[in-house]
Protein backbone atom coordinates (compact mmCIF):
# COMPACT_ATOMS: atom_id res chain seq x y z
CA UNK A 1 0.00 0.00 0.00
CA UNK A 2 1.28 3.21 -1.19
CA UNK A 3 2.00 6.30 1.35
CA UNK A 4 -1.00 8.35 0.24
CA UNK A 5 -3.74 5.07 -0.08
CA UNK A 6 -2.38 4.73 3.53
CA UNK A 7 -2.90 7.97 4.84
CA UNK A 8 -5.81 8.61 3.27
CA UNK A 9 -7.12 4.88 4.74
CA UNK A 10 -6.30 6.43 8.58
CA UNK A 11 -8.12 9.23 8.04
CA UNK A 12 -11.28 7.62 7.12
CA UNK A 13 -11.26 4.29 9.26
CA UNK A 14 -9.28 5.27 12.12
CA UNK A 15 -5.67 3.50 13.40
CA UNK A 16 -4.36 1.42 13.30
CA UNK A 17 -5.64 0.42 9.80
CA UNK A 18 -6.98 -3.51 9.76
CA UNK A 19 -6.23 -5.29 6.90
CA UNK A 20 -7.42 -9.22 8.26
CA UNK A 21 -4.67 -10.18 10.91
CA UNK A 22 -2.66 -7.05 10.38
CA UNK A 23 -2.60 -3.68 11.97
CA UNK A 24 -0.84 -0.87 10.75
CA UNK A 25 -0.19 1.93 12.90
CA UNK A 26 -0.05 5.22 11.15
CA UNK A 27 1.07 8.65 12.40
CA UNK A 28 1.49 12.32 11.07
CA UNK A 29 3.97 14.28 12.68
CA UNK A 30 7.89 15.45 13.51
CA UNK A 31 9.10 11.73 14.21
CA UNK A 32 10.21 9.53 15.27
CA UNK A 33 7.91 7.88 17.06
CA UNK A 34 7.28 4.08 18.42
CA UNK A 35 4.32 1.68 19.57
CA UNK A 36 4.12 -0.21 22.75
CA UNK A 37 1.47 -1.99 24.21
CA UNK A 38 -0.57 -4.97 25.14
CA UNK A 39 1.13 -7.02 22.06
CA UNK A 40 4.64 -6.57 24.47
CA UNK A 41 2.46 -6.86 27.67
CA UNK A 42 4.11 -3.42 28.14
CA UNK A 43 7.55 -4.61 28.84
CA UNK A 44 10.70 -4.31 26.07
CA UNK A 45 11.41 -1.54 23.59
CA UNK A 46 8.78 0.11 22.22
CA UNK A 47 8.68 -0.82 18.89
CA UNK A 48 9.86 2.27 16.06
CA UNK A 49 7.23 3.25 13.78
CA UNK A 50 9.25 3.96 10.03
CA UNK A 51 9.71 7.01 7.69
CA UNK A 52 7.17 5.99 4.65
CA UNK A 53 6.50 9.68 3.49
CA UNK A 54 8.09 12.97 4.64
CA UNK A 55 6.04 13.16 8.39
CA UNK A 56 4.62 10.35 7.92
CA UNK A 57 5.35 7.38 10.04
CA UNK A 58 4.09 3.82 9.99
CA UNK A 59 4.21 -0.01 11.18
CA UNK A 60 2.78 -3.28 10.68
CA UNK A 61 2.03 -6.11 13.30
CA UNK A 62 1.11 -9.67 13.11
CA UNK A 63 -1.98 -10.06 15.64
CA UNK A 64 -4.68 -12.46 16.33
CA UNK A 65 -7.96 -11.51 14.26
CA UNK A 66 -9.96 -12.07 17.72
CA UNK A 67 -7.48 -9.66 19.28
CA UNK A 68 -8.24 -6.89 21.35
CA UNK A 69 -5.63 -4.30 22.08
CA UNK A 70 -4.50 -1.15 23.96
CA UNK A 71 -1.62 1.04 23.00
CA UNK A 72 0.06 4.17 23.60
CA UNK A 73 2.85 5.98 21.29
CA UNK A 74 5.76 7.12 22.41
CA UNK A 75 8.36 10.00 20.88
CA UNK A 76 12.57 9.66 20.90
CA UNK A 77 12.15 11.01 25.03
CA UNK A 78 9.52 8.37 25.95
CA UNK A 79 6.92 10.82 26.26
CA UNK A 80 3.42 9.71 24.88
CA UNK A 81 1.99 11.36 22.13
CA UNK A 82 -1.53 11.17 20.71
CA UNK A 83 -2.53 9.04 17.92
CA UNK A 84 -4.97 11.62 16.09
CA UNK A 85 -6.09 8.81 13.81
CA UNK A 86 -7.83 6.94 16.63
CA UNK A 87 -10.34 8.84 18.81
CA UNK A 88 -11.26 5.69 20.75
CA UNK A 89 -9.15 5.64 24.56
CA UNK A 90 -9.61 3.27 27.44
CA UNK A 91 -8.81 4.29 30.86
CA UNK A 92 -5.36 2.86 32.16
CA UNK A 93 -6.43 2.98 35.84
CA UNK A 94 -3.24 5.04 36.20
CA UNK A 95 -5.09 8.64 35.64
CA UNK A 96 -4.19 8.30 32.12
CA UNK A 97 -5.89 6.80 28.51
CA UNK A 98 -4.60 4.08 26.41
CA UNK A 99 -5.62 4.38 22.72
CA UNK A 100 -7.57 0.53 21.74
CA UNK A 101 -8.63 -0.99 19.25
CA UNK A 102 -10.06 -4.63 18.53
CA UNK A 103 -9.29 -6.84 15.15
CA UNK A 104 -12.12 -8.07 12.71
CA UNK A 105 -13.77 -11.00 15.31
CA UNK A 106 -12.32 -9.13 18.97
CA UNK A 107 -14.50 -6.63 20.45
CA UNK A 108 -17.94 -6.66 22.99
CA UNK A 109 -19.23 -9.98 22.61
CA UNK A 110 -23.43 -9.48 21.74
CA UNK A 111 -24.46 -11.40 24.63
CA UNK A 112 -23.01 -8.35 27.27
CA UNK A 113 -25.74 -5.85 25.26
CA UNK A 114 -28.53 -5.78 28.00
CA UNK A 115 -32.22 -7.04 25.86
CA UNK A 116 -34.87 -4.53 25.33
CA UNK A 117 -37.17 -4.77 28.46
CA UNK A 118 -34.51 -6.72 30.22
CA UNK A 119 -35.23 -7.20 33.90
CA UNK A 120 -33.72 -4.60 36.22
CA UNK A 121 -32.12 -4.99 39.57
CA UNK A 122 -31.38 -2.87 42.09
CA UNK A 123 -27.75 -1.36 43.88
CA UNK A 124 -27.62 -0.10 47.26
CA UNK A 125 -24.20 1.96 48.52
CA UNK A 126 -23.19 0.83 52.04
CA UNK A 127 -20.74 2.03 54.33
CA UNK A 128 -18.50 -0.54 56.49
CA UNK A 129 -16.48 0.12 59.73
CA UNK A 130 -14.00 -2.02 59.41
CA UNK A 131 -11.11 -0.38 61.54
CA UNK A 132 -10.19 -2.88 63.36
CA UNK A 133 -9.34 -5.24 60.01
CA UNK A 134 -8.58 -2.90 57.20
CA UNK A 135 -6.69 0.81 56.30
CA UNK A 136 -8.53 3.66 56.33
CA UNK A 137 -11.57 2.73 58.93
CA UNK A 138 -14.07 2.18 56.61
CA UNK A 139 -14.97 0.69 53.29
CA UNK A 140 -17.50 1.09 50.72
CA UNK A 141 -19.76 -1.62 49.21
CA UNK A 142 -22.50 -1.30 46.39
CA UNK A 143 -24.90 -3.92 46.74
CA UNK A 144 -26.48 -5.63 43.77
CA UNK A 145 -30.39 -7.57 44.27
CA UNK A 146 -31.38 -9.01 41.13
CA UNK A 147 -35.15 -8.93 39.76
CA UNK A 148 -35.91 -11.88 41.17
CA UNK A 149 -38.34 -13.61 44.29
CA UNK A 150 -36.41 -15.90 45.38
CA UNK A 151 -32.83 -16.74 47.25
CA UNK A 152 -29.63 -16.42 45.07
CA UNK A 153 -26.15 -17.09 45.96
CA UNK A 154 -23.59 -14.16 46.55
CA UNK A 155 -20.89 -12.78 44.20
CA UNK A 156 -18.66 -11.10 46.44
CA UNK A 157 -16.19 -8.68 43.96
CA UNK A 158 -13.07 -7.61 44.95
CA UNK A 159 -12.02 -4.35 43.71
CA UNK A 160 -15.81 -3.58 43.29
CA UNK A 161 -15.50 0.14 42.31
CA UNK A 162 -13.85 -0.73 38.85
CA UNK A 163 -16.01 -4.08 38.67
CA UNK A 164 -19.30 -1.40 38.89
CA UNK A 165 -18.56 1.11 36.88
CA UNK A 166 -16.01 0.21 34.53
CA UNK A 167 -17.40 -3.26 33.83
CA UNK A 168 -20.95 -2.44 34.83
CA UNK A 169 -21.32 -5.81 36.21
CA UNK A 170 -24.75 -5.68 36.99
CA UNK A 171 -25.70 -4.80 33.32
CA UNK A 172 -23.77 -7.87 32.56
CA UNK A 173 -25.48 -10.14 34.85
CA UNK A 174 -28.79 -9.01 33.88
CA UNK A 175 -28.00 -9.45 30.37
CA UNK A 176 -26.93 -13.27 30.93
CA UNK A 177 -30.07 -13.76 33.00
CA UNK A 178 -32.32 -11.94 30.33
CA UNK A 179 -30.50 -14.40 27.92
CA UNK A 180 -31.11 -17.41 29.61
CA UNK A 181 -27.16 -18.04 29.89
CA UNK A 182 -26.94 -18.11 33.76
CA UNK A 183 -28.97 -18.22 37.13
CA UNK A 184 -29.44 -15.39 39.30
CA UNK A 185 -26.87 -14.18 41.86
CA UNK A 186 -26.75 -11.28 44.17
CA UNK A 187 -23.13 -9.06 44.48
CA UNK A 188 -21.39 -7.97 46.80
CA UNK A 189 -19.06 -4.65 45.26
CA UNK A 190 -16.53 -4.13 47.77
CA UNK A 191 -14.34 -1.55 47.21
CA UNK A 192 -10.14 -1.78 47.70
CA UNK A 193 -7.76 -0.24 50.12
CA UNK A 194 -6.08 2.14 48.09
CA UNK A 195 -2.42 2.44 47.99
CA UNK A 196 -2.87 -0.47 50.76
CA UNK A 197 -4.85 -2.59 47.74
CA UNK A 198 -1.31 -4.46 47.01
CA UNK A 199 -0.84 -5.74 50.83
CA UNK A 200 -4.48 -6.36 51.18
CA UNK A 201 -4.86 -9.13 48.20
CA UNK A 202 -1.67 -10.69 48.15
CA UNK A 203 -3.01 -13.97 50.30
CA UNK A 204 -4.24 -11.41 53.32
CA UNK A 205 -6.18 -13.66 56.15
CA UNK A 206 -7.34 -10.11 57.30
CA UNK A 207 -8.74 -9.60 54.16
CA UNK A 208 -10.86 -13.15 54.58
CA UNK A 209 -11.75 -12.03 57.91
CA UNK A 210 -13.16 -8.90 56.22
CA UNK A 211 -15.10 -10.70 53.93
CA UNK A 212 -16.54 -12.93 56.11
CA UNK A 213 -17.28 -11.04 59.59
CA UNK A 214 -18.14 -7.58 57.71
CA UNK A 215 -19.24 -7.78 54.26
CA UNK A 216 -20.77 -11.18 54.00
CA UNK A 217 -23.45 -10.12 57.46
CA UNK A 218 -23.83 -6.87 55.54
CA UNK A 219 -25.01 -8.44 52.33
CA UNK A 220 -27.54 -10.73 54.21
CA UNK A 221 -28.82 -8.00 55.57
CA UNK A 222 -29.67 -6.37 53.24
CA UNK A 223 -30.04 -8.95 50.02
CA UNK A 224 -32.47 -12.68 50.19
CA UNK A 225 -29.49 -15.38 50.29
CA UNK A 226 -29.15 -18.82 49.76
CA UNK A 227 -28.12 -20.58 52.75
CA UNK A 228 -25.91 -23.38 51.63
CA UNK A 229 -22.67 -24.81 51.82
CA UNK A 230 -20.21 -23.06 49.68
CA UNK A 231 -22.84 -21.42 47.81
CA UNK A 232 -21.27 -18.43 47.13
CA UNK A 233 -19.03 -17.16 45.00
CA UNK A 234 -15.76 -14.53 45.33
CA UNK A 235 -14.29 -12.70 41.75
CA UNK A 236 -11.38 -10.86 41.18
CA UNK A 237 -8.92 -9.84 38.89
CA UNK A 238 -4.95 -9.67 38.89
CA UNK A 239 -4.11 -8.99 42.61
CA UNK A 240 -7.62 -9.93 43.15
CA UNK A 241 -7.62 -12.75 41.43
CA UNK A 242 -5.29 -13.97 43.59
CA UNK A 243 -6.83 -12.89 46.83
CA UNK A 244 -10.15 -14.65 45.15
CA UNK A 245 -8.74 -17.83 45.21
CA UNK A 246 -6.88 -17.69 48.22
CA UNK A 247 -10.55 -16.78 49.90
CA UNK A 248 -11.60 -20.04 48.23
CA UNK A 249 -9.14 -22.57 49.60
CA UNK A 250 -9.11 -20.48 52.77
CA UNK A 251 -13.07 -20.68 53.35
CA UNK A 252 -14.35 -23.03 50.89
CA UNK A 253 -17.56 -23.53 53.61
CA UNK A 254 -18.56 -20.34 52.38
CA UNK A 255 -16.90 -19.65 49.01
CA UNK A 256 -17.29 -22.39 47.02
CA UNK A 257 -16.99 -21.01 43.73
CA UNK A 258 -13.92 -18.74 42.37
CA UNK A 259 -13.39 -16.75 39.42
CA UNK A 260 -9.93 -15.21 39.42
CA UNK A 261 -9.42 -13.14 35.85
CA UNK A 262 -5.66 -13.26 35.17
CA UNK A 263 -5.07 -14.32 38.76
CA UNK A 264 -1.39 -12.88 39.86
CA UNK A 265 -0.76 -16.46 41.19
CA UNK A 266 3.05 -15.74 40.59
CA UNK A 267 4.81 -12.72 40.39
CA UNK A 268 7.93 -11.72 39.59
CA UNK A 269 9.63 -15.63 39.13
CA UNK A 270 8.04 -15.83 42.90
CA UNK A 271 4.94 -18.36 43.57
CA UNK A 272 2.69 -17.43 46.30
CA UNK A 273 1.44 -19.35 48.52
CA UNK A 274 -1.68 -20.11 46.42
CA UNK A 275 0.58 -22.97 44.80
CA UNK A 276 1.32 -24.58 48.47
CA UNK A 277 -2.59 -24.27 49.52
CA UNK A 278 -3.35 -25.77 45.97
CA UNK A 279 -1.36 -28.74 46.39
CA UNK A 280 -3.42 -29.91 49.55
CA UNK A 281 -6.52 -32.15 49.28
CA UNK A 282 -9.09 -29.60 50.09
CA UNK A 283 -11.77 -29.90 52.62
CA UNK A 284 -14.42 -28.96 50.23
CA UNK A 285 -13.66 -29.10 46.25
CA UNK A 286 -14.33 -25.68 45.00
CA UNK A 287 -15.15 -24.91 41.63
CA UNK A 288 -12.96 -22.80 40.14
CA UNK A 289 -13.01 -20.68 36.87
CA UNK A 290 -9.93 -18.73 35.59
CA UNK A 291 -9.22 -17.21 32.26
CA UNK A 292 -5.93 -14.71 31.33
CA UNK A 293 -5.22 -13.20 28.19
CA UNK A 294 -2.21 -14.48 26.17
CA UNK A 295 -0.11 -11.04 26.09
CA UNK A 296 0.23 -11.24 29.55
CA UNK A 297 3.05 -12.34 31.49
CA UNK A 298 0.81 -13.64 33.97
CA UNK A 299 -0.14 -16.44 31.78
CA UNK A 300 2.48 -18.41 32.66
CA UNK A 301 1.42 -18.99 36.50
CA UNK A 302 -1.88 -19.38 35.17
CA UNK A 303 -1.41 -22.08 33.06
CA UNK A 304 0.79 -23.85 36.16
CA UNK A 305 -1.75 -23.28 38.48
CA UNK A 306 -4.94 -24.76 36.81
CA UNK A 307 -4.04 -28.51 36.64
CA UNK A 308 -2.43 -28.31 39.88
CA UNK A 309 -5.76 -27.51 41.64
CA UNK A 310 -7.49 -30.26 39.18
CA UNK A 311 -5.17 -32.94 40.24
CA UNK A 312 -5.94 -32.12 44.40
CA UNK A 313 -9.41 -32.82 43.34
CA UNK A 314 -10.93 -29.13 43.00
CA UNK A 315 -13.03 -28.43 39.57
CA UNK A 316 -11.35 -26.30 37.48
CA UNK A 317 -11.77 -24.90 33.80
CA UNK A 318 -8.58 -22.54 32.57
CA UNK A 319 -9.53 -20.04 29.44
CA UNK A 320 -7.15 -17.89 27.55
CA UNK A 321 -8.20 -15.48 24.79
CA UNK A 322 -6.18 -12.85 22.91
CA UNK A 323 -5.91 -9.58 25.02
CA UNK A 324 -3.83 -8.20 27.59
CA UNK A 325 -4.34 -6.83 31.37
CA UNK A 326 -7.17 -4.39 31.61
CA UNK A 327 -10.89 -4.22 32.38
CA UNK A 328 -12.33 -4.39 28.94
CA UNK A 329 -10.77 -7.30 28.20
CA UNK A 330 -11.85 -8.82 31.92
CA UNK A 331 -15.58 -7.15 30.75
CA UNK A 332 -15.45 -9.40 27.38
CA UNK A 333 -15.02 -12.81 29.13
CA UNK A 334 -16.32 -12.59 31.87
CA UNK A 335 -19.71 -14.00 31.05
CA UNK A 336 -17.71 -17.22 30.50
CA UNK A 337 -16.99 -17.70 33.92
CA UNK A 338 -20.23 -16.55 35.37
CA UNK A 339 -21.68 -19.14 32.70
CA UNK A 340 -19.69 -21.75 33.81
CA UNK A 341 -19.99 -21.28 37.71
CA UNK A 342 -23.99 -20.06 37.56
CA UNK A 343 -25.49 -22.34 34.37
CA UNK A 344 -29.08 -21.44 33.83
CA UNK A 345 -31.55 -23.57 35.69
CA UNK A 346 -29.23 -24.84 38.15
CA UNK A 347 -30.28 -25.04 42.15
CA UNK A 348 -28.83 -22.28 44.23
CA UNK A 349 -27.11 -24.78 46.28
CA UNK A 350 -23.79 -26.77 44.98
CA UNK A 351 -23.92 -30.31 45.55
Amino acid sequence: MDAKTLEARARAEGTPVIDGDTATFVWRGRGPVAVQGDFQDWHGEPLPLERVAPGLWARTLTLPRDAYVEYVLLDSRGNKVPDTFNPRVSDNGFGDFNHCFSLPEGGPPEVLQRPRGAPRGRVTRHMLETEDMAVGGRRAVALYAPPVPFPVPLVVVLDGDDYLKRVKLPEVVESLMARGLMSPVALAMVSNGGEARSVEYTCSEYTVDLLLRRVLPLAREHLSLVDAPGAHAVLGSSFGGLMALFAGLRAPEVFGRVLAQSGAFAVDGRDFVVFDLARLAPRRPLDVWMDCGRFEVLLEGNRRMAPLLAASGHRVEFREYNAGHNYPAWRNDLWHGLRWLFPAGATSSMS
